[in-house]
């Protein structure tokens, strides 16, 4: 099982040709055994819509009842062990709340984590896709 993060899962439903070749395979070839977005994705996104910083093809609503349909896609929550970890993380990472929650939520489960954000791909404590 793979998670995306929360602009590889728009990417992917939206414009899937800004995800790398690399992730689009991955994407691809974890349809069948699971692709996790978080629980927090879900918040990120609309708090995006609402200041106006993402526009998506169908309201919110409807959005969300599609993107979650797309194969292999699992919403994956915030649980204690989740909220514990991101306050956890090893080394230096950044203070981005939604990120911390994000790759918490890949380390917890020990899913590949599919990412274009630099933050996070050079974070070494996270197996990411790029």
């Amino acid at each position: 099982m793979i998670m995306l993060d929360t602009h590889a899962w728009v990417w992917w439903t939206v414009d899937p040709d800004r995800l790398t070749e690399t992730q689009q395979r991955e994407i691809a070839g974890s349809e069948e055994v699971g692709i996790g977005v978080s629980a927090i994705s879900c918040w990120e996104i609309a708090k995006l819509c609402e200041y106006g910083r993402l526009s998506l093809p169908l309201e919110l609503s409807p959005w969300f009842e599609a993107a979650l349909r797309y194969p292999g896609v699992t919403l994956l929550e915030l649980t204690p062990v989740v909220a514990v970890e991101s306050i956890s993380l090893p080394g230096d990472f950044h203070r981005d709340p939604s990120d911390q929650l994000i790759v918490a939520t890949a380390r917890v489960h020990g899913f590949p984590l599919v990412t274009s954000d630099e933050k996070i791909t050079g974070y070494p404590h996270v197996q990411t896709v790029t």
